[in-house]
């Protein structure tokens, strides 16, 4: 049978699994021979060129030390202030230095020549997300012949916007040396497939420049998702009861507007604040009556994007305090911190709205959590963004553009007077989405379509507790 290696940016840390890729891939593992194979979260003088193998809660994994120089360009640099704004079509907020893609190769063959020596024939290699582009090429280069696949965990870019990264076309001659290419949605496939059949040379191209050959790479939409049964049990466990209890007790008698997410650019979480004053605005009998939730854990506060984000969302919410709080009642509340599984699924469970409405996402598992938690006989209503992966699978939400605040301030009220009847039919459609696109098919059915020869061996352990990932 043959083993499974799991290539990611960082390797899990001991502990419980805290998110729902961690959680999936460690039952991969369980399941089947192998190892998860990246950084340690160390950074060194000297770059590591033979890993340290460590077990981890039982889980074989083996990793490699960086030094800061190539962390920084690699990381900080051409991954997060390069791909990441690209990707998610902000080339307003990338930052380009010529020195950052240097980095970023020289780690990804830093991987690829400590891997290399471990891997036998009939390995079966799977690397995550756009850190790691690069790693089959490097692979190839060294030797390696194995089945590679690789999983784009955020969206696709437009052919306009992958034409606006340095080095792309690299990058693109990259993605073609795996044999399966797994994305979010079918949106995030076409845009694969627009560019590899209108591309077009480089400025600095010859004109012997060949276009790059996608022939043996198969590209097709798999659609991660949660454990919503998980998830169900979890929010009516004693603490996510006792966080409901809380929360019960500061609203009284008003409905909760919930959003969770990282504090990051591509969230829309300004947009999301205006929404909700307009919504207050237009609506007073509103006032007294709803509260909204945000939780925003920083993310990347190094980057001075996401400081300009959270410096932006303070303000808005000052504003909205000021112009509809009253002594006794206050319009909303943003936390900067992150809770832990339990109480988010009591929050979940409480919140007769969902608000989750990035300006760009790779699929959204806030909105899956958000779904698994509801209670059937009293659902909460999910207003989701159209540019969310999600949006693909749950055409039963109340689907918004996240840039038309009135908009969604329209479906904020929708959401808060739907009758509970179509609150259920909603729920249901939703639910029935979540089920089918769980996290542990999601693993499942990209392994055995990039090596048929894979089964499951073992019975999936549904008890384990997922929580959001975050990338």
């Amino acid at each position: 049978m043959s083993r499974i290696v799991i290539v990611s940016n960082r390797t899990p840390g001991k502990g419980p699994a805290a998110g729902g890729l961690a959680v999936a891939l460690r039952k991969v593992l369980s399941n089947h021979e192998g190892f998860w194979f990246g950084w340690s979260g160390k950074l060194t003088e000297t770059p590591s060129s033979k890993p340290h193998f460590e077990d981890i809660d039982g889980l074989k994994v083996a990793q490699i030390d960086l030094t800061a120089d190539d962390h920084r360009a690699y990381y900080a640099g051409f991954s997060n202030s390069i791909l990441w704004p690209s990707f998610h079509l902000r080339l307003d907020l990338a930052t380009i230095e010529g020195y950052w893609y240097e980095g970023y190769r020289r780690v990804n063959q830093q991987f690829a020549k400590a891997l290399m020596p471990l891997l036998k024939p009939d390995d079966v290699v799977w690397v995550h997300d756009y850190h790691l582009i690069p790693l089959a090429s490097e692979l190839r280069r060294l030797g390696a012949k194995n089945r590679i696949g690789f999983y784009l965990h955020i969206p696709f870019p437009t052919a306009d916007a992958l034409y606006a990264i340095p080095h792309h076309g690299d990058l693109m001659r990259d993605l073609s040396r795996y044999d399966l290419i797994g994305m979010q949605a079918n949106r995030d496939v076409a845009a694969f497939t627009d560019f590899a059949e209108h591309q077009a040379p480089s400025t600095f191209a010859t004109a012997s420049t060949e276009t790059i050959d996608f022939s043996k790479t198969e590209v097709t939409a798999f659609p991660i998702g949660s454990d919503p049964e998980a998830f169900t049990r979890l929010s009516t466990s004693p603490a996510a009861k006792k966080m409901i209890h809380r929360m019960r007790r500061a609203l009284t008698d008003q409905r909760l507007i919930l959003g969770v997410d990282r504090l990051d650019y591509s969230k829309g979480l300004p947009q999301r604040i205006e929404a909700y004053e307009k919504l207050l605005a237009n609506n007073q009998r509103f006032r007294r009556n709803v509260h909204l939730l945000q939780v925003a854990p920083p993310s990347r506060d190094s980057i001075k994007e996401y400081q300009e984000t959270s410096d932006t969302l303070d303000a808005m919410a000052g504003r909205v305090m000021g112009r509809f709080a009253e002594p006794d009642w206050a319009p909303l509340t943003y936390v900067k911190r992150a809770y832990g599984q339990p109480s988010l699924a009591g929050l979940y469970r409480l919140a007769r709205v969902g608000l989750v409405t990035p300006l760009r996402d790779g699929m959204n598992l806030v909105a899956h959590e958000y779904v698994g938690a509801q209670d059937p006989e009293d659902p909460g209503v999910l207003v989701l963004s159209r540019f969310a992966g999600a949006a693909e699978i749950f055409p039963e939400a109340l689907l918004v553009n996240p840039f038309d605040t009135d908009e969604t301030a329209e479906a904020l009220r929708m959401a808060l007077d739907m009758p509970l009847e179509e609150r259920k039919q909603r729920w249901q459609a939703l639910w029935a989405a979540a089920t089918k696109h769980n996290v542990d098919d999601w693993a499942l059915s990209f392994l055995k379509r990039l090596s048929p020869g894979i089964e499951d061996q073992a019975q999936v352990d549904k008890d384990t507790i997922y929580m959001a990932s975050v990338a």
